[in-house]
């Protein structure tokens, strides 16, 4: 009679960290969790709620468009803290045990996947907004048949099969999926092995490459709109509310590079050098990465409710006379146009 496979084999996911860790789970780190996931999740549903408002209100093209490209944003951002964050509390609260709970790894592989897809799809529709605002400023009269919503609504929704493909990748074979320390998540396999270098190779460039992206595009528009806002023509060619989601967007790459950059960098350099995993840093790196979910609804919140567009004003169009009327509660108002709708971001029915 031919023997059957032990029992008892350590499955793969558990492989290289036993569980449970040598690690004391005291009520601070309850509370930590608690505290973390309560405000991010409450943070993005407030900033949801506004966007909606917001976009109710807006008829411009090209801040629609943007703020469809937002509400992906914290709408991923939400969605995220949710999974992942209450999967981490239930482990703190109770201490379950991975190994008695999750045998096959199933349990480990989603939260992995979680990971792995929440992670990139913040910095892959940064590059994507970074794009859309690229074109939107640099080829203004093009833009109504480059990016309508619709447009922009499919723009998201391949942001998401994008990082959901790499995030699969793992259960095809290409890299693993292993349990964390102190034993509350689970995460891509950091090691210098061929399939798991290429995963973490993957996960890293694609993030990093992103940030890149992002960088490179803004910077661009940056100064396109320096130009136009404060050159020769800037009377004719007003470009406030541009100006406002530029900001935006730059606070969205700075919070996003600063947040992910270490960590990103870290599996590169270690996957490359073949160095030793070191599983505290790799959790400090983490816990930063996931601050990101939490800073970006407020840069909206923050940029809607403050007066923002009267400063940018200004100091960058102070020169404008009588074409322009003065601020007036934090509102620019063009004469012979429609006045800025309060909560709205828009002055301006122009398509661009």
């Amino acid at each position: 009679m031919v023997s059957s496979a032990p029992s008892n084999a350590t499955p793969l996911c558990f492989s290289i960290n036993s569980t449970p860790f040598n690690h004391s789970h005291t009520i601070t780190s309850a509370y930590f969790s608690v505290v973390f996931s309560g405000l991010g999740l409450s943070s993005n549903l407030f900033a949801l709620v506004v966007l909606a408002k917001t976009f109710h209100h807006t008829k411009s093209r090209s801040r629609s468009s943007f703020l469809l490209f937002l509400g992906g944003l914290v709408f991923t951002d939400f969605m995220g803290l949710l999974v992942t964050g209450s999967i981490v509390v239930s482990f703190h609260i109770t201490h379950f045990n991975w190994r008695q709970l999750d045998p096959h790894c199933h349990f480990c592989n989603f939260m992995g996947m979680s990971m792995v897809f929440y992670g990139l799809c913040p910095l892959l529709l940064g590059a994507a907004m970074a794009v859309e605002r690229f074109v939107g400023i640099n080829q203004p009269f093009a833009r109504s048949t480059v990016m309508s919503s619709s447009r922009a609504c499919l723009t998201v929704a391949m942001v998401w099969v994008t990082a959901g493909c790499i995030s699969l990748l793992p259960l095809a074979g290409l890299g693993s999926y292993r349990l964390q320390f102190p034993g509350s998540w689970c995460f891509l396999n950091i090691s210098s092995k061929p399939l798991e270098m290429t995963f973490g190779l993957i996960f890293s460039l694609v993030g990093l490459l992103s940030l890149a992206v992002s960088f490179l595009l803004n910077t661009v528009s940056v100064i396109t709109l320096l130009k136009v806002c404060c050159g020769q023509d800037r009377a004719q060619r007003r470009r406030d509310y541009e100006v406002e989601m530029m900001v935006q967007l730059i606070l969205i790459m700075t919070i996003a590079s600063v947040c992910w950059c270490p960590l990103l960098m870290y599996i590169l350099k270690t996957v490359v050098s073949s160095l030793t995993v070191d599983p505290y840093s790799v959790l400090f790196y983490l816990r930063l990465a996931t601050c990101n979910q939490i800073c970006d609804p407020w840069i909206y919140i923050l940029c809607q409710e403050s007066r923002l567009r009267c400063l940018l004003h200004r100091r960058c169009c102070r020169a404008v006379s009588s074409t322009f009327a003065t601020c007036f509660s934090g509102f620019v108002l063009r004469r012979g146009t429609r006045s800025w709708i309060p909560g709205s971001t828009s002055y301006s029915d122009v398509p661009f």
